[in-house]
């Protein structure tokens, strides 16, 4: 740690320099600008820097170098797996820095680095135009397209990475660069599911699809007929066009336009069809699913802004959740799942959740290159004595599926579960060169609260 009184003069010149605003303990809306999503995750960072553009950034980066502190980047989303909020260092917040610029001749958008999905697609639906965005509307942009991106819209137009046409960023020395395919190339390759480990992204510029018209199926299953549904759903997907995508969700009914009263608070098996198109065709696509005994239906032209909404993540609750990427979706593995997803341990937010993926192009460190599926249990819970219960079943359900998973994750819906578990988010095979990148750019691993990329 720095002399104290150096800290505390550097921490005037920050307060007087940044245009936004800097918290440290015992500051009015400290504590609230800590807190994340998930309340098992209880940190106190020295100071938080909230940022009002990229010069408070750079501003900010400066300070934690010269105290050698430890740099926590939090964007515009939840942080559910914590990783926007450290004990004893800087938080470099980018909540402020929201602004969605539309590009509609350029078929692109540019995107500032605390922006959350909800913003992008409110900003996107106004020219007909959308990208591939997270499926929780709260998700931040930013930590969602660089951890690789897996969303409703991927089978159609790719996963969000892909979107990807140019990065702003500030460095661990303070500069500030922009990174494409022709400026700092192998950043900009880096950049494709490295995430946060070679700087602060103030800003992506991402590539728009046309969307004029998107549909939703939602079809509620008690239980004991997952099985059938997923099967069927399985069979709507294979021999569906890429513009048919979609869920499945074991979770507990809310009171939702979708579920009939007398289904509140029971478990349900939820299918969410959607289509980049409209109802009609739609309908003909899901006839094997409409086919077989369901509790409530629901078939309709949505916006996809609306769409992507339906299923937030609840903060201010307990989170733990895994992913697992997976070969394929044979029926063995159908009745593994829905068996796991009927022991749902708290009735509420805990939901289990299986969805088709996009390939994923071989040039860039993604690890989905072989996975058909993926699965993501998660638990939800409020009471603290619940803190082992809940998470015995989330490993459960991952160790389930080990006849059939990649050895890949998903980046970002994996917390801070070990080594081993960044190396298989992170794409062993480019995990050389990646770290080749990470010491050009951040020689000392400033940016390593993080699923970190270790610098050669």
């Amino acid at each position: 740690m720095p002399p104290f009184a150096t800290a505390r003069t550097a921490l005037a010149a920050l307060r007087a320099d940044l245009a936004g605003e800097v918290l440290a303990p015992g500051d009015a809306g400290y504590d609230a600008a800590r807190r994340v999503c998930n309340a098992r995750i209880d940190r106190r960072p020295a100071v938080i820097a909230r940022c009002a553009g990229p010069d408070d950034v750079v501003r900010a980066v400066c300070f934690a170098r010269e105290l050698d502190l430890r740099v926590a980047v939090r964007g515009g989303g939840h942080s559910v797996a914590g990783m926007g909020v450290n004990d004893n260092g800087v938080v470099i917040d980018l909540r402020r820095m929201r602004q969605v610029t539309v590009h509609p001749g350029a078929a692109a958008v540019r995107v500032e680095g605390g922006a959350l999905t909800r913003d992008l697609d409110r900003a996107t639906r106004p020219y007909g135009l959308a990208t591939t965005g997270g499926r929780d509307s709260a998700s931040g942009v930013a930590g969602f397209v660089l951890g690789g991106g897996s969303g409703r819209l991927e089978r159609a137009f790719g996963p969000a990475v892909d979107q990807l046409l140019g990065a702003e960023l500030v460095t661990a020395d303070g500069t500030a660069v922009r990174a494409t395919s022709e400026e700092h190339p192998e950043l900009f390759w880096a950049l494709h599911g490295g995430g946060g480990n070679f700087g602060v992204a103030t800003a992506l510029t991402l590539r728009l699809y046309e969307l004029p018209e998107f549909s939703v199926a939602l079809l509620g299953f008690r239980p004991e007929a997952g099985p059938a549904a997923i099967r069927a759903f399985r069979e709507v997907v294979a021999t569906g066009p890429p513009e048919v995508s979609g869920t499945v969700l074991y979770l507990t009914a809310r009171p939702e336009p979708f579920v009939p009263g007398h289904l509140v608070g029971t478990l349900l098996c939820l299918v969410v069809v959607t289509y980049v198109g409209g109802a009609d065709r739609l309908r003909g696509f899901v006839r094997p699913l409409l086919e077989l005994p369901h509790v409530s239906e629901v078939l309709a032209a949505l916006p996809y802004a609306d769409v992507q909404g339906m299923f937030d993540t609840p903060c201010g609750l307990r989170h733990h959740g895994t992913t697992e990427y997976l070969t394929a979706l044979p029926d063995e593995l159908v009745d593994v799942f829905c068996a796991r997803a009927r022991a749902l341990p708290i009735p509420g937010g805990c939901r289990y959740t299986l969805w088709p993926l996009a390939a994923a192009p071989a040039a860039y460190p993604d690890p989905r290159a072989d996975a058909t599926w993926a699965v993501c249990p998660r638990g939800v819970w409020a009471d603290p004595a619940d803190d082992a219960r809940v998470p015995v079943w989330v490993e459960e359900a991952r160790a389930d599926v080990r006849p059939w998973r990649t050895g890949a994750v998903h980046v970002r819906l994996v917390g801070d579960a070990g080594r081993d578990r960044v190396v298989a988010g992170l794409a062993a095979a480019h995990l050389d060169r990646l770290a080749r990148v990470k010491r050009r750019y951040d020689p000392d691993n400033m940016f390593r609260f993080n699923h970190n990329i270790r610098p050669v």
